[in-house]
């Protein structure tokens, strides 16, 4: 093994320790500042696009889920280099673990190596990857919620979506009458923290197409708390996970017509 591809082996397995810690410097430290990656769920251009999209994924680790290296081969020339790694990336009990396939692309800069490009995927057939890959797009909603990012919450929303959100009109069609919805949603929030979850969400893949359902909470600042029913489909389209539709509801009291927004689990 030559002195770069140590180098680099080490910069990687640095990387994927800083994934495990949750230290997102040292997940970003060794990466050109115009980083492409291709990650599961989407493509990201740009160092900031690349620290952004970590936050959530720690999010999904700390439920117990391993993020380990299986096996790493690297190739370097003089100032390019490449690698290819598989890595368990699954829950912690599961002994097999999904397999996620990493390719790396490296180049010199001022005597140093640091990753240009990054490509992520889990195999089409693995419905456990594939369900994994949904979760993560709930979990970057949950964390574009917390974070107040319209843009953030609709990258994942295709769009042609038909939502049947909680108020009128009946159907919402194609991605900006959604952001409309989010944004009066925020907006109502003010200054106060919001908080999106889905405590015991369920997901159910096959092929190309996934279906998750719960009980989605929604908390508003220190007091303000409510429960509603929740039901998504996706499409996986180029190798991306898009929301299609939606529907949101609460039950209503047939005695008095109105809403039951006070139940709760």
């Amino acid at each position: 093994m030559t002195t770069d591809e140590q180098h680099i082996r080490t910069l990687i397995e640095r990387w994927a320790a800083a994934v495990r810690a949750g230290d997102l410097d040292g997940v970003v430290a060794g990466h050109a500042d115009d980083i492409v990656m291709h990650d599961v769920p989407e493509n990201l251009h740009g160092i900031d696009a690349y620290r952004k999209a970590w936050p959530p994924f720690f999010a999904w680790l700390a439920r117990g889920v391993a993020f380990d290296i299986a096996s790493l081969d690297v190739t370097a020339g003089a100032d390019v280099a490449f690698a290819h790694a598989l890595l368990r990336c699954g829950p912690v009990t599961d002994d097999l673990g999904a397999r996620l396939r990493i390719t790396f692309g490296l180049r010199k800069e001022s005597g140093r190596w640091v990753v240009a490009h990054e490509h992520h995927s889990f195999p089409i057939g693995d419905q456990g990857a594939a369900e994994a890959e949904v979760r993560q797009v709930h979990e970057r909603w949950y964390a574009g919620t917390a974070a107040k990012d319209l843009d953030g919450m609709m990258a994942a929303i295709a769009e042609d979506v038909v939502s049947y959100e909680q108020d009128a009109p009946l159907q919402h069609v194609g991605v900006d009458a959604v952001r409309q919805v989010c944004e009066r949603g925020l907006a109502a929030a003010g200054d106060a923290p919001i908080t999106l979850s889905n405590p015991d969400l369920k997901v159910l893949v096959r092929e190309d197409l996934a279906v998750s359902w719960g009980l989605d909470l929604v908390r508003v600042g220190e007091s303000g708390e409510s429960w509603s029913r929740g039901t998504r489909v996706f499409e996986r389209r180029d190798g991306t996970w898009v929301m299609v539709h939606q529907h949101l509801s609460v039950p209503y009291d047939p005695a008095t017509g109105k809403a039951r927004t006070d139940l709760r689990p």
